[in-house]
């Protein structure tokens, strides 16, 4: 590890710079298509279940890495015009793991108690307004552990955009390994690298879920564990003492 100079570490931290760009753009079209299917997959009609459902099992089924290339090398001979390849690895990481997060979102909304449902139409909320109002509010806390995890193999995943020649960690750890001729050093780096970024990602949601939780009065209250012991104590020194007497 001695061997890396200044302009080494350097390469290698762009890299980082281009994987937290990947994730977090990556994640952000990936969410917006989950909450879009996820929600499509409860439609009342049918057909949006059917083409919601076909869109999931379709990006679910197939290989990200395959998607990119498709998207960077077939695309344009399909419609004249081509992605760079920081955003066709985008797209591609996007929509992919968008096809998995529906399931988390679909999966959170049903798991909200049916009365709340019927509560909605007792006071003549729109489909709309029970979803924003009162479905959402409540599967909201419920997504955000799998989201999580699914974020954390996201983080993972872009390290398929070396192929496109996209300096993330991964490429950059390539160009270090060939000007020095050692794997070990340089891999063992970059291992760390991703662990760190996955634990300060998992910091972060878990921030994230207790101050969801919070907001639906699911948050643990400070000191409620001693308080009960406390109560518990006081009781059996009650009975104790009413015993002795």
């Amino acid at each position: 590890m001695t061997n890396l100079t200044a302009g080494l570490w350097e390469l290698l931290f762009q890299g980082v710079w281009v994987t937290v760009q990947l994730t977090v753009f990556s994640a952000a079209l990936g969410a917006f298509v989950a909450f879009v299917v996820g929600v499509a997959r409860t439609h009342r009609l049918w057909i949006v279940r059917f083409l919601s459902g076909l869109y999931m099992e379709i990006f679910r089924g197939t290989s990200a890495l395959v998607l990119m290339f498709w998207i960077f090398f077939v695309l344009p001979m399909a419609f004249g015009w081509q992605l760079v390849p920081m955003w066709a690895a985008v797209l591609a990481l996007g929509l992919s793991y968008g096809a998995y997060g529906s399931e988390i979102v679909r999966g959170a909304l049903a798991a909200v108690a049916p009365a709340q449902q019927e509560a909605g139409i007792a006071l003549s909320f729109s489909p709309w307004q029970r979803l924003t109002k009162i479905l959402l509010p409540q599967a909201w806390p419920e997504m955000i552990p799998p989201a999580n995890n699914l974020l954390i193999e996201l983080l993972k995943g872009t390290a398929l955009v070396s192929v496109l020649g996209v300096g993330d960690i991964t490429f950059g750890a390539a160009l270090v390994r060939n000007a020095l001729g050692e794997s070990a050093p340089v891999y063992t780096i970059i291992l760390v690298m991703y662990f760190i970024l996955a634990f300060l990602l998992t910091r972060v949601m878990r921030a994230v879920e207790r101050k969801a939780k919070a907001g639906v009065g699911q948050a643990p209250e400070k000191g409620k564990g001693l308080k009960k012991l406390s109560i518990r104590q006081a009781t059996a020194i009650s009975k104790s003492s009413a015993g002795g007497a």
